[in-house]
């Protein structure tokens, strides 16, 4: 890559400046193309990741592994070697920093290398480290070399301009490294204009911020940590900022919109239905009951987010929901992510109402409704019957998949939609729903994921959110182990556990990655700079070993996504009963199965799945008399971050908890939807664990500024601001969570 000065002055850079203008076109692909960076104002907000003090590089002998480090080392040894499981060469170097230890660097298919990484040659290396048959590695570590063949004296004087200062360290991509992208960096902002400062005087004295245009110098080239501190603190509430005030703006003009009131009726089905309910509700349930039932009765639409522990009971909370509309006469659709759960709601909720559910067959109660299921696999004689009863509205309530958006879905009177398991459905999809109504009505949206406080705040906005951490009396603890690849004994003891529990009369659940092997499929690399892993495990390979090794003579079935929906039906028809001792099955599982005598889940490669996953998942166990177990299955060694992730889940079954883990792990533009809104997220520094007063500070700031000017017509300059961090597709996510 050429330096980043091959372009012509100019006299003055602004945000909407094209990067070729400064820095040529070469350089200006390139960050184009890899990292999607195109004006001065995409490159100035390019934030560091963190910042490296060069006099602070970390010692070779206190390396640990999993450790994001920066070594200045020189290279001893180099070595180009054929690889057996994939095509191609590995080149090897070895890399020492003069305390006698040393570290081994490997490339995948790039001996060119060699030719620039040769023995004698000092260089910054950086890079996260890793374990490969016990010695110590860096996968394709990003390098900078110092000068030619420099002794350890000259590399030191070299880099001692540096020593003690913030040097800062970018997202990068192989072919834009940080210190390529820093020297892009200082050259637009040799010229930079900064825009004028959006945030009104007021604000910026109120919270004491720095102005932008010393924020965007410092968090690029930082004169001491407490001028970064300033500027990061500053630029980070530019984020909050923004998405308040949307949020805020947003539900303001949405208060007054109007909406059909749904209050509850005196001997209605509701009535009845509690009742004859053979438990009590919990605390919880009936004190989140009471907010939905006073939201419903409301001429607005109500908005409301349920989060509930797995197991808590927010399905019957839901059904209550839905009969108060169905009383005042409306009707309430229940979306759910896949068939085998569409199919559970309808068969559970049908059992439930028993009579009240079948007005107008011979043993159904006359004052009851009726209930329609609607999916895509339904054949054309049942599709017509049911949809003829949601048009007519002889069907109150409506449980279906995604097939309930397609047109030719009409419904007599929509008054409350509920979403269940939300964060698998986009805007767009719940907004058609919405949709099929003649009056906006009433959402209901519920997560089995526990959300943080800060994150319900910022994802969600202004929705009301209630929360069941209380779960019914009855159920069963649940146990989680690891079980790792260093005990291999600790297998063949997950297998005999399983089968104490199936003879003891219950049923277990083996939980793989994938359906099966593409044809073809080799072992490859995850990065062009990380060694072969093996394809994630698949239920279809899995399932005969298991038949013919260590469940031998056990009753197996399978059940995943592909199969046609009477076969999963019948499937999970057969499970209830007990005719199947084990299921081996996808994440097709992962919500809403209910089956209470399974006491055991063994989940495979279970380091391929993520925390909320891994605890939905265990959810499905431990849900009748008897103690759960859930065992977790991996490759990962002590001491890796995926690893220590397992240990995480295993040790807790606090669902906030392992929600805060989850959220540590992820890319905050990931939890506020930036792959959800297909948009590139603008939303670089602000942490919705870390940074949770100033979100509330800024939600204040946000509701004062909006309640004197609604539409921010005194702000012109902070309106454009709001509209580049916060697009309107975005804004439209952030609200409907």
């Amino acid at each position: 890559m050429s330096e980043p000065t091959d372009g012509a002055e100019v006299t003055a850079t602004t945000t909407t400046t094209p990067l070729r203008a400064v820095l040529g076109e070469k350089t200006a692909k390139a960050l184009a193309t890899h990292l999607e960076l195109h004006t001065a104002g995409d490159l100035i907000y390019h934030f560091p990741r963190r910042y490296d003090e060069r006099g602070e590089h970390t010692d070779m002998r206190d390396l640990q592994i999993g450790e994001q480090v920066t070594l200045l080392a020189q290279v001893q040894s180099m070595s180009v070697k054929p690889m057996r499981a994939r095509k191609g060469n590995m080149l090897e170097i070895t890399i020492g920093d003069g305390s006698g230890a040393t570290l081994t660097c490997t490339f995948f298919n790039q001996a060119w290398r060699e030719r620039e990484l040769r023995r004698g040659r000092w260089g910054l290396f950086a890079g996260k480290i890793t374990d490969f048959r016990g010695k110590r590695q860096l996968n394709g570590p990003a390098y900078q070399l110092l000068s030619v063949d420099a002794t350890q004296d000259e590399a030191a004087e070299e880099i001692e301009e540096f020593a003690g200062a913030l040097i800062p360290v970018y997202p990068a991509a192989q072919a834009v490294p940080t210190w390529v992208i820093a020297k892009c960096v200082r050259t637009v902002l040799d010229t930079f204009q900064p825009p004028a400062d959006p945030l009104p005087g007021a604000v910026r004295a109120n919270r004491n911020l720095v102005g932008i245009g010393t924020a965007l110098r410092e968090i690029h080239r930082p004169t001491s940590k407490e001028a970064l501190y300033s500027a990061k603190y500053r630029l980070k509430w530019d984020e909050a900022f923004a998405v308040q005030l949307t949020l805020v703006q947003r539900r303001a003009r949405a208060a007054g919109s109007p909406g059909h009131a749904r209050p509850r009726v005196d001997g209605g089905i509701l009535a009845k239905y509690d009742a004859g309910l053979p438990y009590e509700l919990t605390e919880g349930q009936q004190s989140v009951g009471e907010e939905i039932a006073a939201d419903l009765a409301k001429p607005h639409p109500m908005h409301r987010l349920l989060q509930g522990e797995v197991g808590s009971g927010k399905t019957l909370v839901s059904v209550r929901a839905m009969l108060q509309v169905v009383d005042s006469g409306g009707q309430a659709a229940l979306l759910a992510p896949t068939e085998v759960l569409a199919t559970q709601h309808f068969r559970g909720i049908s059992e439930q109402l028993g009579a009240l559910g079948r007005a107008g067959e011979i043993d159904g109660d006359p004052a009851g409704t009726q209930l329609a299921l609607v999916t895509g696999s339904l054949g054309a004689a049942a599709r017509r019957a049911a949809l003829a009863k949601v048009a007519d509205g002889t069907a109150g309530i409506v449980i279906g998949t995604h097939a309930l958006l397609y047109e030719g879905v009409d419904f007599h009177d929509l008054g409350l939609v509920v979403v269940d398991e939300q964060h698998r459905f986009g805007v767009e999809q719940r907004d058609a729903l919405r949709a099929k109504a003649a009056v906006p009505p009433h959402v209901l949206v519920m997560t089995a994921t526990p959300i943080p406080r800060t994150v319900a705040m910022t994802v969600y906005g202004d929705l009301e959110t209630s929360t069941l951490s209380q779960l019914p009396r009855g159920r069963s603890p649940i146990a989680s182990h690891v079980v790792p690849p260093e005990r291999p004994a600790f297998l063949d003891r997950a297998w005999q556990r399983l089968r104490e529990e199936v003879k003891a009369g219950h049923q277990a659940y083996v939980v793989c990655p994938r359906i099966g092997a593409a044809e073809g499929e080799e072992e490859e690399p995850p990065g062009d700079n990380e060694p072969a892993r093996r394809p994630p495990l698949a239920v279809t390979e899995v399932a005969p070993l298991l038949a013919e090794g260590p469940l031998r003579g056990l009753r197996i079935a399978v059940l995943h996504g592909k199969l046609p929906a009477d076969e999963k039906d019948a499937v999970m028809r057969s499970f209830a009963k007990g005719e199947v001792d084990v299921l081996v099955a996808t994440t097709v599982i992962e919500v809403g199965v209910d089956v209470p005598n399974s006491t055991v889940m063994i989940i495979m490669d279970a380091d391929r799945f993520g925390v909320s996953q891994l605890h939905q998942l265990r959810g499905r166990v431990g849900r009748g008399s008897a103690p759960g177990i859930c065992l977790l299955v991996t490759e990962s060694v002590e001491g890796t971050a995926a690893r220590e992730r397992l240990d995480a889940v295993a040790a807790t079954t606090d669902g906030f908890r392992l929600s805060e883990i989850d959220l540590e792990q992820r890319r905050e533009g990931d939890v506020l939807g930036a792959s959800q809104s297909g948009k590139h997220s603008h939303l670089r520094l602000l942490s919705l664990l870390q940074d949770s007063k100033l979100i509330t500070e800024a939600r204040a700031e946000a509701t004062e500024l909006i309640g004197d000017d609604p539409d921010l017509t005194k702000y012109p300059a902070l309106a454009a601001s709001v509209a580049a961090l916060v697009d309107e597709e975005r804004a439209e996510y952030l609200e409907k969570g």
